[in-house]
């Protein structure tokens, strides 16, 4: 751990410093959840700004790593472009959170609409560069790179970046469910709802991606034909789970006897 953790601040100090940032900013989010007793949405109001910080931690660490193997590319710009745009959207999550109001999908006041606009503009802004750089592991030669895992990032970027504008959807219908509006339940962390679809679902585990498949054929997999097929899978398994969603079926129903006993309290 000692020697990744080293490599990494060697390849991108900036990136490696802000994610250990948000990963400390992460862990006072989740302890507040111990501490708060404020609630949004059914769930502690501290839950959402921790997994924004925890998610940026894993994606700062992930861009950082993967970007020093380009060999043309300003990955100085790109990083301040991500501390400067999620920064801001972590420090508003939590100013809500502090405050008991929704970050998201709110529209109770024109400076509130305004913040909401803003923080999809910076997530666009930051999954646009995200693409750009996909690109350039298609187009660029990177002979140094071992195709299985170079299969393994593009594959990963891709698949990030499509369920990453998933949030879009999202934005458009202000709530997270389908059938109920932004319904969680007490799930670990997730909170994802178990009465109707979220679209939550599909949104994490293809923006994960990132992390997942790079991982995976680098150590496990050294195939590239592999990686695709595994790639493909994994792309489908969000796919899938996207369109439970959209029926407005959950991903982990509830048990019967629970929604019966519910129906008898109402």
């Amino acid at each position: 751990m000692k020697d990744f953790l080293m490599e990494l601040k060697f390849r991108n100090e900036t990136l490696f410093s802000f994610g250990l940032v948000c990963l400390v900013f992460a862990l006072i989010f989740l302890t507040m959840t111990r501490i708060s007793q404020t609630h949004l949405y059914q769930v502690n109001a501290w839950y959402k700004p921790f997994k924004f910080a925890f998610s940026t931690f894993l994606f700062a660490w992930a861009m950082a790593w993967y970007c020093y193997y380009l060999p043309s590319f300003n990955v100085q710009l790109f990083s301040w472009v991500v501390i400067i745009l999620l920064g801001f959207e972590i420090a508003y999550i939590a100013l809500k959170a502090s405050q008991g109001q929704p970050s998201h999908y709110n529209n109770s006041s024109s400076f509130h609409s305004l913040m909401f606009s803003m923080m999809a503009l910076a997530a666009t802004g930051v999954t646009l560069y995200t693409a750009y750089i996909g690109l350039l592991f298609f187009i660029q030669d990177i002979p140094n790179l071992e195709n299985h895992y170079l299969w393994g990032i593009r594959l990963g970027i891709l698949i990030f970046v499509i369920f990453a504008f998933e949030g879009f959807l999202m934005g458009g219908r202000m709530s997270h469910t389908i059938g109920l509006e932004n319904d969680n339940s007490n799930l670990f962390i997730v909170g994802w709802s178990r009465k109707v679809g979220d679209l939550r679902i599909s949104h994490f585990i293809g923006m994960h991606a990132l992390q997942v498949l790079p991982i995976f054929s680098f150590y496990a997999l050294k195939n590239s034909k592999a990686v695709v097929f595994v790639g493909i899978l994994y792309g489908a398994l969000a796919a899938v789970t996207l369109q439970q969603a959209l029926k407005g079926k959950p991903f982990w129903p509830e048990s019967k006897n629970k929604f019966q006993t519910e129906i008898k309290k109402n």
